[in-house]
């Protein structure tokens, strides 16, 4: 949804054109001074943390010990948790006997080798007696390189039944208890969930009408239900191209973020977003009807009318000046626009009474009545209903 602000301060004034017995013209008029625009863009989101990490395990195991829980601070590389490691203990003794043996088993295949290559060079034994000798001494090799490769993987996996935390941050969900047993198969079993909280962000969801105006860089400020009283600023540092439609609503998601350094804001929360796709401050800026506002000619009815004076020549952009009595037609060069309030770049200075629009005014009673027509949708004045 999309908000434009009006000018402030507005300066706006009645201009009395005739104040004869039967009717009058009033001319109201804006009165230029520096002054502000901005529009914005409106739209709900979630808090979510910049960094979020779910902490897991590799192996299959029982939780043997916990070092943290829900709301704990944690660093990078603190220990959290330890899986029960007799049997992976026992992996790891069982690789290097397998390895000690596949060593000794390559050493003598080796020695074998090597003296059967010198004997098969001098022609003292068979091509068949040396390729048996190199086989026996291949499938030994081979062996011990995989005794080796399963001998770090025992040792990787006994390293593993210590959980450490890969980030500074805070403990927001813990999955397990101890002796809880934990099943790593295709997917890694989740312990813990760390959160940096010191650092967060607002996935917003801008309709589609609206997101053609949101850049990234822009500010945005937002609430959410937790603390209404308090506005957090964040600033748009991606707008998001996949779109999301439900119940015929397209919407495009923004993400906005935001320094956390109180903790307040936590994941989950609802907020409540606007983003300052349009934001000028001290400008000189008027309402766009006083650029479409057209000047009425004398007439005998309306001979009190003031004086209207052209522009000589063509311009692309004019409004209507009221100098000395007179209307001025003026050329101006146009900024930006927010639907509401045009930007003037040249043309205007500081005072300047700009034309908006006639009103026609009612004469003045024998008691004083205003000049200008009531609504008959108005609530009537106490008495005055009053038979006169």
């Amino acid at each position: 949804m999309r908000f434009k602000t009006l000018l402030l301060p507005a300066f706006l004034g009645m201009l009395t054109l005739s104040c004869s017995k039967e009717s009058g013209m009033t001319l109201e008029t804006y009165t230029v001074e520096p002054t502000s625009m901005s529009e914005i863009v409106t739209a709900t989101g979630t808090m979510e943390s910049v960094t979020q990490v779910e902490v897991g395990t590799q192996v299959t195991g029982i939780i043997d010990k916990l070092y943290a829980d829900y709301n704990d601070h944690v660093k990078k590389g603190q220990l959290l948790a330890e899986l029960e490691k007799t049997l992976l203990d026992s992996e790891v003794k069982s690789a290097n006997a397998n390895m000690e043996s596949a060593k000794a088993s390559y050493e003598y295949a080796r020695k074998n080798y090597e003296r059967d290559k010198a004997l098969h060079d001098e022609k003292l034994i068979s091509d068949y007696e040396f390729q048996t000798t190199r086989r026996d001494y291949d499938v030994a090799r081979l062996t011990y390189e995989k005794t080796q490769a399963d001998r770090v993987r025992a040792a990787k996996n006994l390293n593993y039944a210590e959980i450490y935390s890969p980030i500074d941050g805070i403990v927001i969900s813990r999955e397990v208890e101890v002796g809880q047993t934990v099943v790593s198969s295709m997917n890694v079993a989740n312990l813990f969930v760390i959160a940096d909280l010191d650092n967060m962000q607002v996935v917003g969801n801008v309709d589609e009408a609206d997101i053609g105006s949101v850049k990234t860089g822009q500010k945005a400020t937002f609430t959410v239900d937790s603390y209404p009283d308090d506005v957090f600023t964040g600033t748009v540092t991606q707008v998001r191209l996949n779109p999301t439609t439900t119940s015929n609503v397209v919407t495009y998601e923004v993400i906005v973020s935001a320094s956390n350094p109180d903790h307040k804001l936590i994941p989950g929360m609802t907020a409540n977003l606007s983003i300052y796709t349009l934001e000028m401050d001290d400008i000189f800026a008027v309402p766009i009807k006083a650029l479409k506002f057209r000047p009425m000619e004398k007439t005998e009815k309306e001979d009190g009318l003031p004086e209207l004076v052209p522009l000589k020549g063509e311009a692309e952009h004019s409004v209507w000046v009221e100098r000395d009595g007179k209307l001025v037609q003026t050329a101006v060069e146009v900024g930006m626009a927010n639907g509401i309030n045009q930007e003037i770049k040249s043309g205007l200075k500081k005072g300047d009474k700009v034309a908006l629009q006639y009103k026609e005014a009612r004469p003045a009673d024998e008691e004083g009545g205003g000049d200008a027509k009531e609504s008959p949708f108005m609530p009537k004045r106490p008495g005055s209903n009053r038979k006169r």
